[in-house]
Parts: structure tokens; C-alpha cells; sequence
């Protein structure tokens, strides 16, 4: 069945309906779980859906821990009190969704059919709608509040996984953090009691005026008229490099006598390409301190850092900078020093 709604999103494409479900963690991989079901007289399908969210990747035997469906799979509650084990019965394999092979992600499939009433907080399901991209040039992302677990696709680009009914914690996170001493997954904790993501990246580059199309593929069940696309005005470019940071990414592939002789580099780029780098907010190299908007000198700042990031960066689009003291100066010998910037773009 599928089912295309006019307002809000638009299209559902249920898979079977589910008779029950049940999640794991990493205190309790081993997921046992018992669904009642309803029985016809002669032949009966069990489909069972297995979503692995991760495998184990160190300790002895890993290789043998097993994922998926381990089983035993029982048909339990027989009219004489028996039941009856499943797991030695012909099962069949296979990867993958129906959905997939019939190209539901890029939306244009002919499969999409339309009826009046949008279903909500069903499992294993496709939602498609159409829409207008946010007016501007400002940053896109969409939020997923009110969806459970599952992936998104945008005009035919995965705009990646999203699973904001995972929340984190209540417990156990400080305004105050302080990563220095022995580490633990309890330092520094933030977001308590919200999901580890809620507003997913959607490139500007992948929109059209109108016309772009959604779908979704919801794993747990959510509610999809909740989704909103947020925008993000862009006040201020920011950005801080040591001078021990790992070099960019497409120098890696250099010889290694080229890479010792190169430094860590800082890289500036308006988000939008009629913009341009107006104005140098801040710029210091040595012990900068701070967070983006609230930069401050430490305790030794180059004189001149400031005169040459506007040099090399003001009326230019992107800019970089080597982080060496051959370049903006030794203002402190013998202290690792870091260059911190944030610049506005016009």
C-alpha cells in the first residue's frame, strides 16, 4: 500500500504492518523479546527485520560475536499449552529493503500513490513530500524532532541517518568542564536528556527554488508533520589552528620531506559566493583564549597577527594562513602557540 498525502509531507509507503519490536544497547546486546501475534488457519509468514546500529570492533574473538537474529525463534501459547521452536524451520535471507530496489529514495518512483490520511507513529515506513528551499543564502538544516530512527534523502542525496529518540541522560552534566587528568565517557557531558543530533546539514548546493523533494525511511515510527527546516544567519566566521594541528587533508599525499617542511594551515571561507570577508573581528597568535565571539589575548599575542590576516584576507571570499611563527612571528619562544580569527562576511 501506498499513500500520498497533500498537506505537510506528503507520501507514506507502510511496509507490512509491524506486530512489535525491540532495541538493544551496548548494557543489553543480547535482545530478547516477546510480540503477541494473530494466526491465520493454514499458512503463516514470519518476517523478521534486523537493524544493526553497530558491531563490535576490538577484543579477543570479536569476530565471533555474532549480530543479527541469533534466535531461538518460538511460537509460543499453542492451544495445548506448547510451543513450538521455529529456528530449524526453512528460513530465507535477504539484504536490503523493498523500498531500495524500487529507487523510493530519489522520490520519482511510479510506486507512490496517494490516499487522504497520512499515518503516524508507524514503523518501517516511507514518507515523501515536495517543497521550496528557504528563501536567502543562509545555512540549511532540517530538524528532526518528532521522527524516531531512520534516514533521510534529499532530491536523491542521503543527507545521512537521524535518530533523535535516542536521548541522552538527565543525569550528569556541569556547566564547568575540565578535560585535564584521566579521561572517562563521563567528562565534560552536555545536552542531557536531548538527542546527540536534532538539526541535520542540508548543502544549499542540492536545493532548487521549488520543486525539491523528501523522503524519508522511518525505522521506529515518528510523526513527520513535525519536521521544520531551520536557516542560520551567519554573524561571524571563526576559526583556531595550533601550530601542531595535522596539516590539510590534501597535503597527506606528499612526500615526506615537503610535509616536514609545510605548517598547519588556517582556512577562512564565507558561505555564501557573493559574499566576501568584510572585516577582521579578532586575530591573535600565541595563547588566544575563549570560544568563537568571546576570543580574548592570553598571555602573548603576536603585534602583528592582526594587520596580516587583514592583508590576506579582507575583499577575498576564502583566505588561508600558514600557523608558524615564520609567518606571523615568535611572540613567546618555547610555547606552543595557536592562531585564533573570526572575521564577518558581507
Amino acid at each position: 500500500m501506498f499513500i500520498y498525502h497533500y498537506n505537510s509531507i506528503a507520501c507514506a509507503y507502510p511496509l507490512k504492518l509491524s506486530a512489535g519490536s525491540r532495541t538493544g544497547n551496548s548494557n543489553n546486546a543480547k535482545v530478547k523479546v516477546d510480540i503477541p501475534i494473530t494466526v491465520v488457519p493454514g499458512k503463516n509468514t514470519i518476517d523478521l527485520l534486523s537493524l544493526t546500529v553497530g558491531l563490535q570492533n576490538y577484543g579477543a574473538f570479536f569476530d565471533l560475536s555474532g549480530a543479527g537474529v541469533t534466535g531461538p525463534v518460538k511460537l509460543n501459547g499453542l492451544s495445548n499449552g506448547s510451543s513450538i521452536d521455529l529456528s530449524s524451520q526453512q528460513w530465507t535471507y535477504q539484504v536490503g529493503l523493498k523500498g531500495e530496489d524500487s529507487g523510493l529514495p530519489s522520490g520519482s518512483s511510479s510506486e507512490w500513490v496517494s490516499q487522504p490520511a497520512l499515518p503516524k507513529n508507524q514503523p518501517l515506513i516511507w514518507y515523501k513530500t515536495n517543497f521550496d528551499a528557504p528563501t536567502g543564502n543562509d545555512p540549511v538544516a532540517l530538524d528532526f524532532m518528532g521522527m524516531g530512527k531512520g534516514e533521510a534523502w534529499i532530491n536523491g542525496q542521503s543527507i545521512g541517518r537521524y535518530w533523535p529518540a535516542y536521548i541522552a541522560s538527565n543525569s550528569g552534566c556541569t556547566d564547568s568542564c575540565d578535560y585535564r587528568g584521566p579521561y572517562s565517557a563521563n567528562k565534560c557531558r552536555k545536552n542531557c536528556g536531548k538527542p546527540s543530533q536534532q538539526l541535520y546539514h542540508v548543502p544549499r548546493s542540492w536545493l532548487k527554488p521549488s520543486g525539491n523533494i523528501l523522503v524519508l525511511f522511518e525505522e521506529m515510527g515518528g510523526d513527520p508533520t513535525q519536521l521544520a527546516f531551520a536557516t542560520r544567519k551567519m554573524g561571524s566566521l571563526c576559526s583556531h589552528v595550533s601550530d601542531s594541528h595535522p596539516l590539510p587533508m590534501d597535503m597527506w599525499g606528499l612526500d615526506s620531506k615537503t610535509r616536514r617542511a609545510s605548517n598547519p594551515t588556517l582556512s577562512l571561507s564565507c558561505p555564501s559566493p557573493n559574499q566576501v570577508i568584510s572585516s577582521i573581528k579578532f586575530a591573535s597568535f600565541g595563547t588566544p583564549l575563549g570560544t568563537c565571539g568571546s576570543f580574548s589575548h592570553g598571555r602573548c599575542s603576536s603585534a602583528k597577527a592582526h594587520s596580516i590576516v587583514q592583508k590576506v584576507c579582507v575583499g577575498s571570499t576564502s583566505c588561508s594562513i600558514d600557523v608558524s611563527t615564520k609567518t606571523l612571528g615568535d611572540p613567546c619562544k618555547g610555547v606552543k602557540k595557536s592562531l585564533a580569527v573570526e572575521v564577518s562576511c558581507a
